[in-house]
């Protein structure tokens, strides 16, 4: 299939059919989450994979909106890409009006000998290196590509292989940047109708990028394997086909956190013990 041109009738009818599924939930985590204020300046990260190429245009289509002031700034990272990958990336950016920069680092060379979890130190090297760049080009936000179902699968991974109950939040702080903060804008968008996108508009990414798998995923914070991630999405796959609800359950399972319930959990790096307030809690839980 040939790529389809910006502006062209079919790229019209192809974003009006996806606007429900793509921007809508995407302006509604901006809203839902308060993702944007006015002023910010916004470094939208672009790996070269469908996600975040997305993003940017969703960036765009919401710039053009213009309900509030604030601004954009395109920056791509090249830890080390073979020059058919660069190259990609520039093509992409290029054909989709995307006015990219991009810089380069050596994470790849870095990680090269590292033996164990190369795939979570290369993860935060890469935030580390965005975040610099993105504050010496005067922005106070860094925007990242991970979506709904980037989401439900850290959920499950936390609890299956971490021991804990934990999700990707929509915004975080930066620890060790000041005034820096990361968003995720296309934390409500299904990865199911990112892909329709990709293939309506006969679009290509990155397969292969990095040096310890022939296949380019999208950086997580755990610095979780791939095989992994994998597993997991088959497993929801799995439990979907007897439950079609189960997605959606186990996104809100930590919206509906009730502390009651818990036995333990962490504030600020201290764990608190459900004894320490259950003298406290009355009748206000009980299972008779």
């Amino acid at each position: 299939m040939s790529r389809v041109e910006l502006g062209s009738e079919e790229y019209k009818t192809i974003w009006k059919s996806l606007h429900k599924k793509l921007f809508t939930p995407f302006a509604k985590a901006i809203n839902r989450y308060e993702l944007l204020q006015p002023g910010d300046h916004v470094a939208v990260c672009i790996s070269g994979g469908k996600d975040s190429i997305l993003m940017a245009k969703l960036f765009q289509e919401l710039k053009r909106h213009n309900k509030f002031d604030f601004e954009l700034t395109f920056i791509a990272m090249d830890p080390g890409y073979s020059e058919p990958n660069r190259k990609m990336i520039e093509e992409n950016c290029k054909h989709l009006e995307i006015p990219v920069q991009i810089f380069e680092s050596e994470i790849f060379d870095a990680v090269d000998t590292i033996e164990k979890s190369p795939c979570y130190l290369c993860a935060r090297m890469r935030r580390g290196h965005l975040y610099a760049k993105a504050k010496e080009l005067g922005c106070n936000k860094i925007a990242l590509g991970h979506h709904y179902d980037d989401v439900i699968e850290t959920i499950l991974m936390g609890m299956l292989y971490g021991a804990q109950v934990q999700t990707m939040m929509p915004k975080i702080h930066s620890t060790n940047f000041e005034g820096m903060e990361l968003i995720r804008p296309m934390y409500l968008i299904r990865e199911a109708d990112i892909i329709r996108w990709r293939d309506l508009m006969g679009l290509q990414f990155l397969q292969c990028a990095c040096h310890f798998t022939e296949t380019c995923w999208t950086v997580y914070d755990d610095g979780s394997s791939h095989s992994k991630r994998m597993e997991i999405k088959h497993l929801i796959a799995q439990m979907k086909k007897n439950n079609p609800f189960v997605e959606g359950n186990i996104f809100k399972s930590v919206e509906n956190v009730n502390l009651r319930t818990i036995i333990a959990y962490k504030e600020n790096g201290v764990k608190h013990d459900f004894t320490e307030n259950y003298a406290s809690w009355g009748n206000g839980d009980s299972e008779d």
